[in-house]
């Protein structure tokens, strides 16, 4: 099988030249093209999300190794979660390469988050059946690499320490409330507010309504601080 030119640009960016080509191009099919003549990448994408998780345990691991479960559990997740995916397909211009339905096509899936996710997650998958293990786990550490060192960070859930400083001051627990959603319905952005019973209040905006969210809290949490 030959492959268009995106593929081919896009094995550059991966760093993997497939020796069984088909492989790659059902990663990159949406279930919005699939045919009786043309398997989508779900199944690869449940697979991909395995190999992933397997390799960034493996990388907690060895990058501290004195860090406990508890420790270790939400740093995996930051890594491993749809967002992240999605960030690191951005980075690789794996949209560009997506096989996409009119419909899907028409409503911006090339820069859906849920999409580029399931396709990344696809595509690692497609690399470990195509070149095994340790080449798809060579390829993750690349791709995911300064994640794996900023993740303590990136781990912190601004939400939860919101909400437990409401609650050793007897406080109800913080709200988020929707302020403001604009932009198309392909790429919308969300202006959260977090608020506070005692009045305090901060808000955020993000094209995902969690990211919003955590970066309000975030951003109470700076002002709580200074008081």
């Amino acid at each position: 099988m030959k492959l268009s030119a995106d593929l081919k640009a896009l094995q550059l960016r991966l760093g993997h030249e497939f020796s069984r080509p088909e492989l790659l191009v059902r990663a990159v099919t949406h279930s919005s093209m699939s045919s009786p003549n043309r398997d989508d990448n779900q199944r690869l994408e449940f697979l991909g999300d395995r190999v992933l998780g397997l390799v960034m345990a493996e990388a907690l691991l060895e990058h501290d190794k004195s860090a406990t479960e508890g420790q270790l559990a939400p740093r995996f997740n930051a890594l491993v979660r749809k967002e992240a995916c999605a960030d690191v397909a951005r980075e690789i211009e794996l949209g560009d390469a997506l096989k996409l339905g009119r419909s899907e096509m028409m409503s911006g899936g090339r820069r859906k988050q849920a999409l580029l996710g399931d396709a990344m997650e696809a595509v690692i998958a497609a690399v470990y059946k195509d070149g095994g293990f340790d080449v798809a786990r060579a390829m993750i550490l690349r791709l995911w690499g300064k994640r794996v060192h900023a993740v303590e960070e990136d781990a912190r859930d601004p939400k939860t320490s919101l909400q437990e400083w409401a609650q050793a001051r007897k406080l109800p627990p913080p709200r988020y409330e929707l302020v403001e959603r604009s932009g198309p319905d392909h790429a919308p952005v969300f202006t959260i507010a977090a608020r506070l019973e005692n009045g305090m209040s901060a808000s955020a905006i993000d094209n995902s309504k969690r990211k919003a969210e955590q970066a309000a809290a975030k951003a109470l949490l700076e002002q709580l601080e200074t008081i």
